[in-house]
This record gives C-alpha cells, structure tokens and sequence, in this order.
C-alpha cells in the first residue's frame, strides 16, 4: 500500500515539530510545505517552499497538518476541506466558536476526517491515568486540578492564554473524566501589555459531577505542567513535561500523633512512582490521525471535540468580564 501524501502548512514554531515527526512515521510521506512567510526553521529540506494553501492542494495531498496562527484556521481549514483533504488543525480548532462550527460543519459534510491538535491527550503519562480511572484503580474521581504555567511563549500573537494553554487543560479535563462541563467560574488579569489575558484562575463543574480547578499563566519564570485527580481510594499526579505518573494511596494506617490526625482528612498511604512507556506525544498524535485516515482506529481529538472545548474557553473568558459563573450550552 502506498504512504499517504502529507502537507503541511505553517513552518513555525509547531510546524517545525510536525514536519520532523511527519517524516518519521511509517506510512506517511511529507511532500509539500507552504508558509507565506518563508521556513525559518528548514522544515523544508529538499521540498519547495509554497506560498499558501492553494498550492499545497495542488500539490496532490492526501491530508494536511495546518500549524497555521489561530486566526487562520478557518481560511485554511475551509479550503482542505473543500479539496477533500482530510486535516489535523492545531489547538484551538478556531478564533471563535462560530469559525469552529463552520469547520465541523464542513469536513463533516464531505466525510473527512477532521482532528484538532490538543496533544495532551496523547501524553503518555495521561493515557495511562485515563486507563487507570478507568479501570477503578482510583474508585470515583471527586476532583481534577491542573496547573499550566511559565514564561510568555514568543510564538503566540493572536490570542491569550485561555485559548491557547488553557484549553489543553479544559480538553483533557473534559477527557479524563469522560464528562462534558457543565459550568465554569473565572477571573483573568492582563500584566504583560498585551492586549489579551496573560494569566487565569478557573474552577468548574463537569456534568458527572466532578470539580475541576485550573491555573494557567505566561507569568512564571518556573515552567509546571501538572494534572492532579483526587478520588476515593487517593490521588494520581501526572506531569506532563516529563511524563511521570505517581499514585498516592490513601492510607489504612492509623496516624498515632493526634494533632495531626485532626485535620487529615484521610491517612498517608504508599506512594508509587509508576513505571510506563513513554512515546513522543506528537508521535502519537500523528500515528492515531494516520490510522483515523485509514479507517483503522478513531482515537484522534475531533473537529467536535474540539468545538466543545472552545465553547467553554469562551464560557471561561465570559465569566471573566462578568464575573458570573457561566453554564455551558450544549
């Protein structure tokens, strides 16, 4: 069988990273780049360097990576999804939750396979943990926690944090407890100059019941990548930015110091730093939209999915301006 013929438009930051990764796994063959803006990073090599997506649909493509700013997403996802090119968009699906509907719309109507870029789900440190809630391992999940933070990313220009960092974190969230939000309370701040929010506090309710908390921001000199899911039997800490997962059990021991066994609501038990695999998420993430296109496994973020996280970082950004809490409309 012959590999599927991929282009790739946005040679940035991201695209830099797609490009590689494209060339690496089997089955796929990177045969046309395009970015208006040249290829800072020679994702090219020995590909010429097209001016936009028209040429890359000319160039005879199966499917497409778009690693294109935000704004751009609906241009550019329309025009493939047109041509009949199946396409994997980068977080967020889009600009706005209108834009993100188009896109659904669109690739849905020719039967494409659409699949929006939010990568954590393909950390291996989370699919593990998803497994494990899954299988009981943690009894009924009370609450999910994560914290994003670091410094301003200089490739980020047309939107905040909320949409860009956050909604890894509303997705994943959304994921690991195989829930839909159900509302959301934020407040934002804008410190760096920028015209939009450059850090935010967020707390939620999924709709199974589960309380959800997340900090995100572009203020910390230290960078932290954390995901925390406390339930009956104790609580799972994933970090992302090395991948390890760690149990800690809640314990059947009786704390013998009395002062302290006051305010515990449960005992220390064991923790376990838990031994798992640890595959390249981008990697991972283009395997599974490969075998999507090849109608072999459907684990890909769809273009719906993807929808759905959008329209509550605009729940989120809401909340802030009017300091309501928001439901979510489904």
């Amino acid at each position: 069988m012959a590999n599927l013929r991929v282009g790739l438009i946005g040679l940035g930051m991201m695209g830099r990273h797609h490009g590689r990764v494209i060339r690496e796994v089997e089955g796929l063959d990177l045969v046309a780049v395009a970015d208006a803006h040249g290829d800072p990073h020679g994702v090219a090599r020995d590909l010429t360097v097209l001016g936009g997506v028209e040429e890359l649909i000319a160039a005879g493509i199966d499917m497409a990576v778009a690693a294109v700013p935000t704004g751009m997403h609906e241009e550019v996802g329309l025009a493939l999804a047109e041509a009949g090119i199946h396409t994997l968009v980068e977080k967020p699906i889009a600009a706005s939750a209108p834009a993100g509907r188009r896109l659904v719309e669109a690739f849905a109507a020719k039967g494409l396979v659409g699949a929006v870029g939010h990568i954590e789900r393909f950390n291996p440190a989370l699919q593990s943990l998803r497994q494990r809630i899954a299988d009981g391992d943690l009894g009924e999940v009370y609450q999910i926690a994560t914290r994003r933070q670091g410094p301003f990313p200089a490739r980020i220009a047309d939107v905040g944090v909320v949409k860009d960092l956050g909604t890894h974190d509303i997705d994943l969230t959304a994921w690991l407890a195989q829930s839909r939000y159900e509302s959301v309370f934020a407040q934002t701040s804008t410190r760096s100059g920028r015209p939009d929010e450059d850090m935010v506090s967020v707390t939620g309710k999924l709709a199974n019941g589960v309380i959800t908390n997340h900090l995100v921001n572009w203020l910390s000199p230290m960078k932290e990548r954390l995901t925390i899911v406390t339930g009956e039997k104790g609580a799972f800490v994933a970090n992302t930015l090395t991948a390890d997962l760690t149990f800690y059990e809640n314990g059947t021991v009786a704390t013998e110091w009395d002062s302290i066994g006051a305010f515990r609501g449960v005992s220390e038990g064991n923790v376990t730093r838990l031994a798992i695999a640890k595959p390249e998420p981008l990697r991972t993430e283009h395997e599974a939209f490969r075998d999507a296109v090849l109608g072999l496994r459907n684990d890909i973020v769809t273009m719906a999915q993807g929808q759905d996280t959008l329209i509550v970082a605009e729940a989120v950004l809401k909340s802030a301006r009017t300091g309501q809490a928001e439901r979510i409309q489904s």
